[in-house]
């Protein structure tokens, strides 16, 4: 049996997500990942058993990541804050893996590729983490009394428009798009999302 070497698997990993990215579904094939990569066309289907499972691999390696870079984010007493510190590491994980985050959530095209169940929760966990940090902050006061998920979902829809576009490189004549762009983005959202809360928690016996 060979040896499974993990840094040939991520590279794999890693050159199917650009092919898809870069080129489409049409680029991926065992030829350009091997060349890529620097091994023989066997390597594919010895890691992952063929294409399919080598793209299903890309969202899985995508989800991973960003589970990690999620995961590193300290839970504190002030749950905005720790919304706020989820969102940097939201986006500093797409920085660093962009075109895994591309392919894991469908903006590189998947040609007949289509998401498992398994995949479709692993971005769900994901979710359920800000899902978490809005429920604490509905309940300390910070946040008014609301469906968490859909306020949660509100959050990601704007974390994830401002990731898309900045990785577009719409934001380039801001000399930091963080400062500019995204931080007054949080700032008013929490501003809405606080407005009524205090003044709920004060009339709550």
């Amino acid at each position: 049996m060979r040896t499974v070497e993990p840094e040939v698997r991520r590279r794999l990993i890693e050159a199917a997500a650009q092919l898809l990215a870069d080129e489409g579904p049409s680029a991926l094939s065992t030829r350009r990942l091997a060349s890529s990569v620097g091994t023989s066309t066997m390597a594919v289907y010895t890691y992952f058993g063929g294409l399919p499972q080598l793209v299903q691999a890309v969202v899985d390696e995508g989800f991973t990541r960003l589970a990690a870079h999620l995961a590193a984010v300290p839970r504190t007493d002030d749950a905005a804050h720790d919304l706020l510190q989820l969102g940097w590491a939201y986006r500093q994980n797409a920085m660093e893996n962009r075109e895994l985050y591309a392919v894991m959530f469908g903006t590189a095209s998947l040609g007949g590729y289509r998401r498992s169940e398994s995949e479709l929760e692993q971005g769900r966990y994901t979710f359920d983490v800000l899902v978490a940090a809005t429920e604490r902050a509905m309940a300390d006061g910070q946040f008014r009394r609301d469906d968490a998920e859909c306020v949660a979902a509100q959050l990601w829809s704007a974390l994830h428009g401002f990731v898309m576009l900045e990785l577009a490189g719409f934001f380039e004549a801001h000399q930091d798009a963080v400062e500019a762009v995204l931080l007054p983005l949080f700032v008013n959202l929490g501003v809405g999302l606080a407005a009524g809360a205090s003044q709920r928690s004060a009339a709550t016996p």
